[in-house]
């Protein structure tokens, strides 16, 4: 018979692998239509943006979801190993258990939602001509501005709330736990939500170094991890948010002077 620690560890491998697979999946997705991408820049170098339709808007939306699912997910494992725990051990205590996907479907329910906002904010800069058709912004002003913008944010007490939230996923759960499918579909989504408030003006910066550079995703997706999940992590962010504030002021202030992305 399988002892008590050894099923929980083959749950917890199992949810690993899972999400592993998941994250996965979604980058070979954001690979495959980078390398298209870049195909149709090779044959077509005049290429210039596709018009808006109702195809094309299910396109970039599903492109945006799956991004931030291969983007976030990562960094959310720890909570999701965690609920698996305590929802294990409310089992054992007689109450109904739900599984842990709905916990972590709550969370990515949040991301979509903001994939949402982001399809609607690129067709908003694609309309304005503010965007190349690799989905890099055209305006070194705008360029900037979103990079003084996203290191300003990373001082604000608001960042500072959420940060705290999702670096201490133990303390997040265990107060707002709630029972039942509906109840862990909603801790999920707040989960989300206080990720969402941590991260969205970092997610802005994908406009600055390419929304198909999967060097700059990775960078960011990096970024997200050891703020959350990495000792002085906080600290790190808070660092690196000033020296966003100086490189977006200089790029500003000094003519001539392009972003080094």
């Amino acid at each position: 018979m399988l002892s008590k620690g050894t099923i929980r560890r083959f749950d917890s491998f199992g949810i690993t692998t899972c999400l592993f697979i998941t994250v996965l999946l979604a980058w070979l997705y954001l690979y495959g239509m980078a390398a298209d991408m870049d195909a149709m820049l090779v044959a077509m170098p005049n290429m210039v943006v596709r018009p808006w339709d109702i195809s094309y808007a299910l396109m970039m939306f599903l492109m945006w979801s799956i991004m931030m699912i291969g983007m976030m997910l990562p960094s959310v494992t720890p909570a999701v190993l965690i609920y698996q725990g305590i929802a294990r051990k409310a089992a054992r205590d007689g109450q109904t258990i739900t599984p842990t996907w709905v916990f972590t479907l709550g969370y990515l329910l949040t991301w979509v939602l903001f994939s949402l906002l982001a399809t609607v904010a690129q067709w908003g800069l694609d309309s304005a001509a503010l965007l190349s058709p690799m989905m890099v912004t055209t305006s070194a002003t705008l360029g900037a501005a979103l990079l003084i913008a996203a290191g300003v944010y990373q001082w604000l007490p608001i960042k500072n709330a959420c940060l705290r939230h999702c670096r201490s996923p133990i303390e997040f759960i265990s107060s707002h736990w709630q029972t039942g499918s509906k109840g862990a579909l909603k801790m999920g989504a707040q989960h989300g939500l206080y990720c969402l408030g941590c991260c969205w003006v970092l997610m802005s910066l994908l406009f600055l170094g390419g929304v198909m550079n999967l060097v700059w995703i990775a960078v960011i997706t990096l970024f997200v991890l050891i703020e959350k999940l990495l000792p002085y992590g906080d600290i790190g962010g808070k660092i690196a948010g000033l020296a966003m504030v100086i490189i977006g002021s200089i790029a500003i202030f000094v003519p001539g002077l392009s972003l080094p992305l």
